[in-house]
């Protein structure tokens, strides 16, 4: 009886030495780039639930599972994090009038035109993604490249029509739109906001920073006539398309750079019902007093198996360098004895920022001139101390006094920077910094890095394309795709620093780096695959790079057959 008993133990001891632990999924004959300085680099990954259950070579993990993937020699890395854009913005875009590969005037006019057609007399035409800085030619008639709305009336009589800019920070509007916001010579301008007007005093169309929201509350007023159900449909229709754009690029999570209250709540109903398909992180956008007793309510971590998050209050203090709206410490070059925008009030701030510490919450705040960066490290430095992990983040720092570089150290401060924002703007960075200006702090990743600055990565959709592998292209090279134009190369990124601003560092951003932003025993499945090895390829290769497979949560959520 006893030898037999032993027979059996030997036999079940036996067994379970060589038998292997069944997964889910397996992916095997893979170049796996971890983003884990402790096992950089692995060849096959073995998920279960969702989460990462084994990494390492492919004879460790063996072919056990549910589901066995070749990845045939491929590059896999963790999910691309978009660290800063503007989810719903960028489903509005996909929906109405694209304008970011417009090339002149007259071609956005001919898309007004085209759309035209089929609007109902009284429909607003809407669209976004203009830049006069980008343009091949400039209409005859123009104040600082800005052309007159004449022609633009001419072909859309019966519509309003309202035309985000590229930047987000100015608008154009056709005499429709005008009309219907009462815009006449009399009309004042708010605090921290412009009407471009010709010699006479008239509009011409521009309206920038603040003074947007006269147009915007017109064609709110319009919207607000419209039928509810039609609002809602096309809201989640966008938010749709966003989600299928972002996964066909390797996106499995988004950092959504300020949303209302109303876009929160159908955010976190979207997450607990199961249907996002990204990763949403966001930022709650309200005035203080909007915002002062609300917050508590707002406050969410995890919701939805990790899919949804709201943690942080966004803010801003100035506006775009394209339209002038960067506050500055010194004169535009192009523009003397102007400074640009100073959009909130410095004591309003202070106030959100006292809300932000009172709730836990991160602060985020929109500066993009040196002066804006400078008052908002103020700002942080005030509310909060060296010894604290409060990792308050300054959204874009794209224009920087090199005295306050090493304050984002120093005070803990994040670099939330979009790299594609520095090859698309270098056109006209000179003509408005000058020589010294734009050399020593426009898009100064390297400077920060050195000096111990966590940056992190993104394009801030729609502002720009949201395909991170052209902004890992601007990141590592700071070249023009178009023409080859380097901007001061001395300040990009290492391959690895790059693709860690776009993983681990976004992850870090929002507390996150625990479960995300590598690829690690414990941490979710958030995977892409590509058809070039990042870390090695040739800079001209990387803009030939498909993603070839998106995975999110151990799901293959789009797939390039």
């Amino acid at each position: 009886m006893r030898n037999s008993i032993l027979s059996i133990f030997l036999f079940i001891f036996l067994f379970s030495c060589n038998s292997e632990t069944h997964y889910d999924l397996i992916i095997t004959n893979a170049k796996i780039y971890t983003v884990n300085a402790d096992q950089e680099w692995a060849e096959a990954i073995a998920i279960t639930d969702g989460k990462v259950v084994a990494i390492g070579t492919q004879d460790s993990i063996g072919r056990k599972a549910n589901n066995v993937i070749d990845a045939k020699g491929h590059f896999i890395m963790p999910g691309f994090i978009e660290g800063h854009g503007h989810f719903s913005g960028m489903g509005e875009m996909l929906i109405n009038l694209n304008l970011l590969r417009s090339k002149s005037w007259e071609e956005i006019i001919s898309q007004v035109q085209e759309k035209s057609k089929t609007a109902k007399p009284g429909e607003w035409i809407e669209g976004r993604g203009w830049h006069q800085e980008k343009w091949d030619s400039i209409d005859i008639r123009n104040i600082n490249g800005y052309p007159y709305h004449t022609k633009l009336s001419k072909i859309s009589p019966d519509n309003p029509v309202i035309l985000y800019h590229a930047s987000g920070h100015s608008l154009f509007a056709n005499e429709a739109a005008m009309k219907e916001a009462g815009i006449t010579k009399e009309t004042i301008p708010p605090m921290g906001g412009a009407i471009i007007r010709d010699s006479d005093g008239a509009a011409i169309g521009v309206f920038e920073e603040r003074a947007m929201n006269l147009i915007s509350r017109a064609h709110l007023k319009y919207e607000q006539g419209l039928s509810k159900d039609a609002l809602e449909n096309k809201w989640y229709a966008g938010i749709s398309l966003a989600q299928e754009e972002c996964l066909q690029k390797g996106i499995t999570s988004f950092q959504d750079a300020g949303s209302k209250f109303n876009e929160l709540d159908k955010y976190e109903k979207l997450a607990l019902d199961g249907k996002l398909d990204i990763r949403l992180w966001a930022m709650v956008r309200h005035t203080h007093d909007q915002m002062d007793g609300q917050l508590e309510q707002y406050k969410k971590q995890g919701v939805g198996n990790n899919f949804y998050s709201c943690t942080a209050i966004k803010s801003e203090l100035d506006g775009a360098l394209g339209s002038f709206g960067a506050w500055l410490l010194e004169d535009y070059t192009d523009k003397p004895g102007f400074v640009g925008q100073n959009t909130t009030e410095i004591e309003e701030l202070e106030q959100i920022a006292q809300l932000a510490k009172n709730n836990d919450m991160q602060l985020c705040i929109h500066a993009i001139g040196d002066r804006g960066n400078r008052a908002s490290l103020d700002v942080i430095e005030k509310f909060t101390s060296p010894d604290q992990d409060h990792r308050w983040r300054i959204e874009h720092a794209q224009h920087l006094h090199p005295n306050d570089i090493p304050r984002f150290k120093t005070s803990g401060t994040i670099a939330s920077m979009q790299a594609i924002h520095c090859t698309s703007d270098a056109p006209f960075v000179e003509k408005r910094l000058g020589l010294k200006r734009s050399k020593e702090g426009a898009y100064a990743w390297r400077s920060l890095i050195d000096a111990g600055a966590i940056v992190t990565n993104g394009t801030d959709a729609p502002v720009e394309d949201v395909d991170p592998i052209e902004c890992y292209y601007a990141s590592v090279t700071r070249k023009r795709i178009d023409n080859g134009f380097e901007f001061f190369p001395e300040q990009k990124m290492t391959r690895q620093e790059a693709i860690a601003s776009y993983t681990i560092n976004n992850a870090y951003a929002v507390f996150e780096e625990d479960i995300k932003g590598s690829l690690e025993i414990g941490k979710v499945a958030d995977l892409v695959m590509l058809s070039e090895n990042l870390i090695d390829c040739d800079d001209n290769d990387i803009l030939n790079t498909e993603v070839l497979m998106t995975m999110v949560d151990g799901i293959i959520k789009y797939e390039n057959k």
